[in-house]
């Protein structure tokens, strides 16, 4: 056939043992793993305590309109492929995945601060997907073309952060506005 390219596979150098035991981590992946890995670790323990809250706000989820809004809390709370993204990329660096709901909570960037009334309730997970937005494109900009991997997985997780559109619309329809004194301006930490 006319234009058939042609490789030649001597050129192509073979993996060494050492190259096998390091994984995922070829040698195209130019990133310090441990810092990756402390990126996804942290991004891992902020869903986890996402989820966590979320699944509180759907049990307080108490008003009128608090039905569609409760239904989004829920389905928040039960979505893990984030999280199971995150973790299947940590072990796939080599890294250790912590689960321990403590743990996750003291690692992350929550503050803490859940809502008590619906309204709130809604502001705080709208600010807290912001933050995540936020943190999943620091972190793709902090990967730049040095591992090509995180950096696809962290963009495909981050086209899948939806949920602030749906709870801006339902909550357009109940006139949430946002606690006083919240500021939802982030600290980086890269």
């Amino acid at each position: 056939m006319k234009g058939d390219v042609v490789v030649d596979m001597t050129a192509i150098p073979q993996p060494t043992q050492d190259d096998i035991e390091k994984g995922a981590v070829t040698g195209g992946n130019r990133s310090d793993v441990k810092i990756v890995l402390k990126l996804l670790s942290e991004a891992l323990a902020a869903e986890i305590v996402f989820m966590r809250r979320c699944r509180r706000h759907y049990l307080m989820a108490k008003d009128i309109h608090a039905d569609a809004i409760a239904s989004a809390f829920l389905e928040d709370s039960n979505e893990q492929d984030l999280s199971d993204q995150l973790a299947a990329r940590i072990t796939e660096l080599g890294g250790q995945m912590k689960l321990d709901p403590a743990t996750s909570i003291s690692s992350c960037d929550a503050d803490g601060k859940e809502g008590s009334s619906l309204d709130e309730m809604v502001q705080e997970e709208l600010v807290a997907e912001r933050i995540a937005i936020d943190s999943y494109t620091d972190m793709i900009r902090c990967l730049g073309t040095d591992d090509s991997t995180t950096r696809k997985a962290l963009e495909e997780i981050l086209s899948e952060e939806e949920h602030s559109d749906e709870l801006t619309n339902i909550s357009d329809h109940h006139d949430a506005s946002p606690p006083s004194g919240h500021d939802t301006r982030r600290s980086s930490s890269n």
